[in-house]
């Protein structure tokens, strides 16, 4: 009887240690990528948070979607594949901006700044951003990691994250090409139109939406409290990061544009970041991650 009853618990408890293991095991996979493609920030410091950024969120993508195919639900799939969109279209925007003219001293600017990061302080840099972006996939291991242990996962959270992910996504995608259709026909002046009527940084809260529905993709799977820390620690640090983009941009464009009386009508009556909030600026907001 005794016997019985131990092997009934051993075999309760499988499914819990099949997800604790396989996303320990994955999550080493997943630092793994994102070390070797945030490498290149060896040779320009900026690499590690941008190109290597979006490719190590691709690369995950793929490799979750190719270890546990079997597994896989279509709610499932469709996180991943929005995952990888997102990390091929942030890739392949910022290769196109590097290549472009119209960016040329703005770039030149920014790997100029780069540079100036001492060489011992890079390795720092390249192994604290590789676990970053883990933390920030987290989730979709977490989804997937269940789904091979044979849990039954409640798709709600699942349907609404994917959500909330594609309509992040969306924003991004259009508040980019909206900015670089104005600045080719108006340069010298900063944009007002399409989505930045909402919000003066609409990229970013984009940004933001799309890491807040990945979040909520993984309500179901998270079982353990590392798992919520995992996921909520990439959360919170991917909008602290976003929260400094915006002071690094409004400073930059106070500087251009700061005497320009429209532009101070603009900045008044447009919230900087997140719409309803009448929250105009963040320049004297302290934020971690800048």
């Amino acid at each position: 009887m005794t016997q019985k009853l131990l092997v009934a618990k051993t075999k309760s408890r499988k499914p819990c240690f099949m997800v604790m293991t396989g996303v320990c095991e994955f999550a080493g996979l997943s630092l793994a990528l994102a070390l070797l493609i945030s490498s290149p920030g060896f040779y320009r410091v900026v690499y590690f948070i941008s190109t290597g950024y979006a490719f190590s969120i691709s690369a995950m993508a793929v490799a979750a979607g190719w270890l546990y195919r079997d597994s896989l639900t279509g709610p499932a799939c469709a996180q991943l594949a929005l995952l990888l969109l997102y990390g091929l279209r942030l890739g392949t925007y910022l290769l196109r901006r590097e290549l472009s003219p119209q960016f040329a001293k703005e770039l030149a600017d920014v790997h100029s700044r780069a540079e100036k990061v001492p060489r011992s302080v890079r390795p720092f840099i390249w192994i604290s951003v590789s676990v970053l972006y883990v933390l920030m996939f987290s989730p979709a291991a977490c989804t997937v990691q269940a789904l091979f242990a044979k849990r039954e996962l409640p798709v709600g959270w699942l349907f609404a994250g994917v959500a909330v992910m594609g309509g992040g996504l969306l924003m991004e995608s259009v508040a980019d090409a909206q900015k670089n259709a104005y600045k080719r026909t108006n340069p010298h002046r900063f944009c007002d139109v399409g989505l930045y009527r909402l919000v003066r940084c609409p990229n970013y809260l984009g940004e933001v939406l799309f890491w807040l529905g990945s979040l909520l993709a993984g309500i179901s799977a998270y079982q353990a409290y590392w798992q919520w820390a995992m996921a909520l620690a990439g959360f919170v640090c991917i909008t602290l990061i976003m929260m400094g983009s915006t002071k690094r941009l409004e400073a930059k464009q106070a500087e251009r544009y700061g005497s320009r009386d429209d532009y101070q009508q603009y900045v008044k009556s447009v919230p900087v970041l997140f719409p309803l909030l009448p929250v105009y600026s963040l320049r004297k907001v302290r934020v971690y991650l800048e």
